[in-house]
């Protein structure tokens, strides 16, 4: 199964850094695992809604080049629906089984996704109701594919 992150800006914080290697290791035993990240926008202080509304578009335009036609796309969006790690770890399993090959999992900017983006999706996945940093997110969802994977290969690791 093929893998790809697209995720708006860079991850700066070493220690994040360092996780994000080391899921990214211990996935490449179940799919081919690809991060792909675009440009963010700078955002002002005290924005218009209306400027929010152009950052989110530019950085959406740059997500869209990376979208393939033929992936399932999952959009991280708060208003997505919320699964256990045993549900996730059902899905990734189902869809292989119905011929899925290739997922695309898409983590916005600060301001979150474009709206474009958000209708693209075949999925809208939340994590939480609450708020995570977008390079936090990266990790958080990386241990959860990892997660998944060992839970469908019935390995020890998710108690």
């Amino acid at each position: 199964m093929n893998i790809d992150i697209i995720c708006v800006g860079k991850v700066k914080e070493r220690y994040l850094q360092d996780a994000i290697k080391e899921y990214t290791k211990r996935l490449s035993r179940f799919c081919k695992l690809n991060i792909i990240e675009v440009a963010d926008e700078k955002t002002p202080e005290n924005a218009s809604e209306a400027v929010n509304a152009q950052i989110k578009e530019k950085e959406g335009e740059r997500i869209a080049k990376h979208i393939k036609t033929n992936a399932f796309v999952i959009a991280l969006a708060i208003e997505g629906k919320m699964l256990t790690s045993e549900q996730l770890a059902a899905h990734l399993e189902d869809w292989g089984l119905h011929g899925v090959s290739h997922i695309q999992l898409i983590i916005g900017g600060s301001l979150g996704l474009d709206p474009a983006i958000l209708k693209r999706a075949n999925m809208l996945l939340s994590f939480s109701k609450m708020t995570f940093p977008h390079q936090l997110m990266r990790v958080i969802l990386l241990e959860q594919i990892y997660r998944a994977f060992k839970i469908n290969a019935h390995e020890p690791y998710h108690k």
